[in-house]
């Protein structure tokens, strides 16, 4: 990956909607170059998909929190049944497994605090090899979906 492969994926993340033409444009690269290139760089990967992102409040999802998880096993079986019914969950936006204590962190958003702890008592209480669950509110997103550098 080149510097102008960086331009571009760049401008991409500042507008994922950017015709070729517009894209070709901003970087000073003609058409067909830059779509060669656009091209190589969702068939590496480096381009995983194209989104729109929706202000979660625009959904009515006013509250979100995050959520600390300590398993109680770590064997193979329990990660792997406590993660895929972790990404069944559409209320948990982003869950990352942890080095340390403690194992995991969940981004939750919920319309409000009921419905937060309704999600926790029925679903986030009961995901398999759950420990201990420690949740703490999020007041503001200082930074929120940059792009990569």
């Amino acid at each position: 990956m080149d510097a102008l492969d960086r331009k571009i994926l760049t401008e991409l993340q500042l507008d994922g909607r950017l015709t070729v033409t517009e894209l070709a444009a901003r970087v000073q690269l003609s058409v067909s170059p830059c779509h060669r290139r656009l091209r190589d760089l969702e068939r590496e990967g480096a381009i995983r998909g194209y989104r729109a992102v929706v202000d979660p409040s625009a959904v009515g999802l006013n509250f979100e929190t995050l959520v600390f998880v300590t398993l109680r096993w770590e064997d193979p079986d329990t990660v792997t049944a406590f993660e895929e019914a972790v990404a069944a969950i559409p209320h948990v936006l982003q869950a990352q497994r942890l080095f340390g204590e403690p194992d995991y962190l969940l981004r939750v958003a919920t319309t409000d605090l009921p419905a937060f702890q309704q999600l926790y008592d029925r679903q986030l209480a009961r995901l398999p090899g759950v420990q201990r669950l420690t949740s703490t509110l999020v007041m503001k997103n200082v930074v929120d979906d940059r792009p990569l550098p």
